[in-house]
């Protein structure tokens, strides 16, 4: 069932976390569990590649946040997370309208990694799933600022 255009599902909120990188997107949502982050956001044209299909950049960059946010979510974000190695299959497309979701979910935690999958759904089917391994890394005392 595809959600009106202008609603955001029950329980997301706008992204707690923002960067540069993802600016271009907005607005983006979250939902978080006690192990988990999900990110979403209404597929736009700017969210789109050539063909008018969800960019796989887009899935991919969202993946590796939502994997990497979930990390953090379920360790208490004691933490910080660097991407080790991702691997994504796009099994489907997104199209503009459809609310995207990327559900992060997290297999195992350790002192030096953190290993974690999601699933991308457009409108709720499955459009691509990601896994992903992550280094446990000392938080930093701030995060670098713009220059």
């Amino acid at each position: 069932m595809t959600d009106l255009p202008d609603q955001i599902p029950e329980g997301f909120e706008p992204h707690f976390r923002k960067a540069p990188f993802s600016d271009p997107w907005e607005p983006v949502y979250s939902k978080r569990t006690d192990n988990s982050v999900t990110i979403g956001l209404r597929i736009a044209k700017p969210h789109t590649n050539a063909r008018g299909f969800t960019h796989a950049g887009l899935i991919a960059a969202l993946a590796d946040n939502a994997m990497g946010y979930s990390c953090g979510q379920a360790t208490g974000w004691t933490t910080s997370y660097v991407t080790v190695s991702m691997a994504v299959d796009y099994i489907g497309s997104g199209q503009i309208g459809q609310w995207l979701s990327v559900e992060g979910e997290v297999i195992k935690t350790g002192s030096t990694l953190c290993f974690a999958q999601c699933l991308a759904k457009a409108d709720g089917k499955v459009i691509a799933r990601a896994n992903a391994t992550f280094r446990v890394v000392p938080k930093p005392t701030e995060w670098p600022t713009k220059s």
